[in-house]
């Protein structure tokens, strides 16, 4: 009877990273019991909270004791390894010994600590190490009637192909999965290693790390975007009931999360959900599916079979098995989005139901039946043997068609019988000869892995180790396989001892320090060929790539000629001596932490030097850091967290850019790719900084066409040059068809630059002559526009300064015309960066439904535009009129490139007047367009009207402003004739004449006062002209100020 239970899914947020701390991240998750929160850090009051199962606080609170591991400092609220093991991997263990499968799958975003919970590091181990330990332990207390059989394979996803990580050689293509009727999907000569011990387990998993890293380099790839997979096959044989229980465990660390983001809104014209993603992106397809079948959906189809990771996993998502997801998290503000998409997928994975069984049937039926159709075909053989021996030559030589029919029958039963013996010998063969047979292959690898860790040229092992190996070898009942590992461990430790070493540094913290290179005395090159001391293999790698030298207590590295070396993260071109703890990066992503002789070496943690810290130091040495993001501002001590993940983006992608340039080099591509960070200093119309993100710019090294790709476009290109290339090295041909070449694109414009051009002195009818600088997104020049703004008549005449008004609002629900004309662009530089090259200007005004281009100019570097375009707002609004006052025209240079199509310059699908002009401030245009907004994004109707009174109210104290300055200027004037005609005293009989004078001067001054408001209001007109004039200049100098940072010194950014 199958027993129905649904996944079991546990969360666990890690704690900050060093990177997070020192950019002073916030937590944006909190934990209740089995509840989950997290709050959006850009909207602190938007909360949104998930119950799972389980729920572990991993984040804080939680001290190291004297054995390294981590426990609970002063509460109960951190769970730590062996909480998480208690809860998570006894579960699997007490399915596995009841006969079920067992699967525990662990999800989420790279670097979010799924590697930490699966494996662990140090004392802290994982839930792997800790399951196979703890089966062991019980197997060894077991009562000797019943036999117990473990093996143990470990397998890597990559790309859709299967890689055996125990296996001494891979397969080109892969390992092929098979489907049987009764075992379902499995790999077709996947290496299954029987196991008598955990201590042979961990050697087995250590072998498939190295295995691993290795493959990392060697493929251009990265962990984080493979799939391992570690299954345990247990059998129980029980001997006196004639029974046999088997259940297989899956222990499954997915790929990074993130990478199955879509780049489908990014209009790339390769489809995106390449190999390298297939996997993940069906099994999200797998688990909805379930999800909806759970809730009762109709489903016409489930796609196991879309990849190879959900063909193995179809037993674990809703079948026959009991499974366990453990979502890891991420706990920093930067990290939001993931985090909650990371929350939603176990969400639906807690949904599916499966139906395990026990997976028992009677070990002795199997043999029995197999012996008696073993008999019956040798009684049968045997009766036609006899028969066959009287038949004389003539009869053979004429028989008949049946004799001919019984003679093939008689071969087919042949090979039935050898068939049949041979499934008896296999199903008879002990378990111990199978373990025999492990520990003879093991004894051959270990003998070639001491051949290859500890090389015998130049190398003395001292009297000393060797007079106290044999001692130990001598003394121990240790099988001959764990004395062999015993002594390489040792040899290993004593020439860690003796040499200075390379320390491999991985972006998965799991295959970080696997691999140690030795330095001996003497020279030591390095390289792809087999007669370098040290062979290396990767990307960028050459065959003789560098030259270290060990002598006289110095280590001293040299790149051979066109070899890429970096050492703390500047390039190095000769001869450089190495210091302790000195970070170096070989070809385009080998990167080695040096670990000098003993005699320099200190009791520092190394453990800081991890990845990042090796990414964020190339970084620094381009000049490249979050203070160069303009991040803080006043009244802030931490940078803003949408800046925080553009900078961590930079990071990420600085190694896959290094990566695609050198295959476009190898590849002969002649492509250059750049990282950019686009709205670096640029800002939106009302002067706020635009929000910033990464782009890439794509150089061709002859015809100097450039692109701009977004960063998922990027990504999603990286995984297609990853398959070219690796098809490139397996002796295909690298040139493909144009339309499916990762490398190329179809020529398009690019944006240059953008000036501001504020508007509002078209408010107060006023002409503006600006001559503006247009600024590329780093904030330098890219050329200089000339442009007017002129308000003018309906029918296209100019105003004076007669025509200016002081009150903008004086023009509420009036008509209001104006002109933008557009004289020349002067100074391009991107028409000096190649031939063929030309450029646009666009603008948008206010409420248009599409921007409005010059026409094209080609291969002028003072172009010439003489461009007008009138617009008429038919009654202005005070929304018009308040975005006049208030906002900037954007004015955008776009760069046209020989072959790609022109940005359209006709007014078409505009709204024109009778005379022509573009019409703008058109309610009909702006319902029509809130009218097709996504309900979720539309502006509430109150938060509207809200915003229309704050834009009124903002007016209204402009006003008021105004009119009291006007008053101040009066009373001035009144307080100085005052002044004048009392310079002298009046006798007291004359006040009372004065009084009648002043009355009578009072009343006539009331009258001059009307007639020279006219004159006051020409004078204030022309000062407020020259003021915006002046503020207009102003506000363009402060953006460029604001947005300028002084250059980055190379001696300093690497401190």
């Amino acid at each position: 009877m199958p027993n129905v239970d649904s996944v079991k899914v546990a969360v666990r947020v890690r704690p900050f990273s060093q990177r997070e701390k020192d950019a002073g991240s916030k937590c944006v998750i909190s934990m209740d019991s089995n509840s989950t929160s997290i709050y959006d850090p850009r909207n602190p009051g938007h909360v949104k909270t998930f119950a799972f199962d389980l729920a572990y606080w991993s984040h804080s609170g939680f001290r190291k004791d004297e054995n390294g591991m981590l426990i609970p400092a002063g509460s109960n609220s951190y769970a730590g390894q062996r909480e998480v093991f208690h809860d998570l991997g006894q579960g699997v263990l007490q399915s596995a010994w009841q006969g079920y499968n067992a699967t525990l799958l662990a999800y989420g975003q790279t670097g979010s600590g799924k590697s930490y919970s699966m494996i662990g590091y140090g004392a802290n181990r994982g839930l792997v190490p800790s399951v196979c330990e703890e089966l062991f332990k019980a197997v060894q207390s077991q009562e000797k009637k019943q036999q117990y059989q473990i093996t143990f394979s470990m397998l890597e996803i990559y790309n859709e192909q299967v890689i055996d990580l125990l296996s001494k050689t891979r397969k080109p293509g892969g390992l092929k999965i098979r489907e049987d009727q009764q075992q379902g999907f499995y790999v077709d000569g996947l290496k299954l290693v029987p196991c008598d011990s955990y201590a042979q387990i961990e050697r087995l998993m250590h072998q498939g790390n190295k295995m691993r890293t290795t493959a990392t380099t060697t493929m251009n790839s990265s962990s984080s975007r493979s799939h391992m997979v570690i299954t345990i096959q247990f059998k129980q044989i029980f001997l006196d009931e004639a029974l046999t229980k088997q259940s297989v465990i899956n222990l499954v660390d997915l790929a990074g999360s993130e990478r199955q983001k879509s780049s489908r809104s990014e209009k790339d014209r390769l489809k995106e959900g390449t190999r390298v993603n297939l996997s993940l992106t069906t099994l999200g397809n797998v688990i909805s599916a379930l999800a909806e079948v759970a809730t009762g959906k109709k489903v016409l189809h489930i796609p196991y079979r879309d990849s190879v990771l959900t063909k193995l996993l179809q037993s674990a998502l809703g079948g026959n098995s009991r499974t366990i997801m453990i979502a890891a998290l991420s706990p920093a503000d930067i990290c939001y989005e993931e985090t909650l998409s990371t929350l939603r997928y176990a969400e639906r994975a807690k949904k599916i139901r499966n139906k395990a069984v026990v997976n028992a049937s009677p070990t002795e039926k199997l043999i029995t039946e197999l012996k008696a159709e073993n008999n019956k075909l040798s009684s049968r053989m045997a009766g036609l043997g006899s028969a066959g021996r009287s038949i004389s030559n003539e009869a053979r030589s004429s028989k008949s068609q049946a004799e001919v029919w019984e003679e093939g029958r008689t071969h087919t039963e042949l090979q039935l019988l050898a068939e049949s013996e041979g499934r008896i010998r296999s199903a008879q063969v002990t378990w111990e000869a199978r373990l025999e047979e492990a520990r003879h292959e093991w004894e051959q690898q270990f003998s070639a892995m001491t051949q290859a860790s500890v090389p015998a040229v130049g190398i003395v092992v001292p009297d000393a180790l060797s007079s106290s190996l044999l001692t130990v070898i001598s003394s121990s009942r240790m099988h001959p396989t764990k004395i062999m590992y015993f002594s390489i461990l040792a040899q290993e430790r004593w020439m860690m001892e003796t040499f200075p070493y390379l320390l491999n540094i991985n972006e998965d913290p799991q295959l970080s320090w696997v691999l140690k290179h030795f330095i001996q005395d003497g020279t030591c090159d390095v390289g792809q060929s087999t007669s370098n001391a040290i062979i290396l293999r990767g990307l960028g790698i050459l065959d003789k790539h560098a030259t270290f030298t060990n002598a006289d207590g110095r280590v001293t590295l040299v790149p051979q000629d066109k070899c890429k070396v970096v050492v703390n993260g500047v390039t190095i071109t000769g001869e450089t001596e190495l210091q302790h703890l000195d970070r170096v990066i070989l070809g385009s992503n080998s990167a080695y932490l040096y670990v000098g002789p003993p005699a320099e070496r200190t009791e520092e943690d190394l453990s800081r030097y991890d990845y990042d810290f090796f990414q964020s130091e190339l970084a620094a040495a381009e000049g490249f850091s979050v203070d160069k993001l303009g991040s803080v501002g006043s009244g802030q001590d931490r940078a803003d967290p949408s800046v925080l993940a553009v900078f961590h983006d930079y990071i990420k992608l600085m190694p896959l850019v290094e990566e695609a340039n050198q295959m476009s080099q190898e590849l002969r591509k002649d492509l250059k790719f750049e990282l950019k960070v686009k709205n670096l200093a640029l800002s939106d119309s009302r002067g706020n900084d635009l929000q910033k993100e990464i782009t890439v710019k794509v150089t061709h090294g002859i015809t100097q066409q450039v692109w701009v790709w977004s960063k998922a476009k990027f990504v999603n290109r990286k995984f297609l040059m990853e398959e070219l290339y690796q098809r490139f090295l397996e002796g295909e041909d690298p040139d493909v068809n144009r339309d499916s070449d990762p490398f190329w694109d179809p020529v398009e414009a690019v944006h240059v630059g953008c000036a501001h051009v504020w508007l509002q002195a078209l408010a107060y009818r006023m002409r503006l002559e600006e001559r503006a600088e247009l600024l590329n997104s780093e904030g330098l020049e890219e050329a200089v526009m000339l442009i007017n703004l002129s308000p003018c008549s309906s029918d296209g005449r100019l105003f004076g300064e007669n025509d200016m008004v002081i009150d903008p609002l004086e023009l509420l629900e009036r008509r209001v015309d104006f002109q933008i004309h557009i004289a020349e662009c002067l100074g391009v530089k991107w028409l000096r960066g190649a031939v063929g090259r030309g450029v646009q200007i666009g603008y948008r005004v206010y409420d248009l439904p599409r921007c409005l281009y010059t026409k094209p100019v080609w291969e002028s570097v003072n172009s010439k535009i003489e461009e007008t375009v009138h617009f008429s707002a038919l009654n202005a609004s005070y929304e018009f009129l308040n975005y006049l006052q208030k906002n900037a025209l954007i004015v955008d240079l776009w760069g046209l490139q020989e072959g790609c199509m022109e940005m359209d310059s006709s007014l078409d699908g505009l709204l024109l007047t009778a005379e022509g002009t573009v019409v703008v401030d058109n309610p009909k245009a702006l319902t029509a367009s809130n009218a097709g907004l996504d309900a979720a994004i539309e502006v509430p109707e109150l938060y509207r009207k809200l915003l229309q009174m704050e834009q009124e109210t903002e007016l209204l104290r402009e006003v008021n402003r105004a009119l009291r300055e006007e008053n101040a200027l009066l009373k001035d004037k009144l307080k100085k004739w005052d002044t004048g005609h009392h310079e002298k005293k009046k006798p007291e009989s004359l006040t009372k004449a004065v009084k009648v004078m002043k009355q009578s001067v009072s009343s006539r001054d009331a009258e001059e006062t009307s007639s020279q408001r006219t004159s006051s209001d020409a004078q204030l007109a022309k000062a407020l002209k020259t003021f915006y004039q002046n503020m207009s200049v102003v506000r363009q100098q402060f953006l460029q100020l604001k947005h300028s940072r002084p250059p980055v010194s190379p001696v300093f950014a690497t401190v």
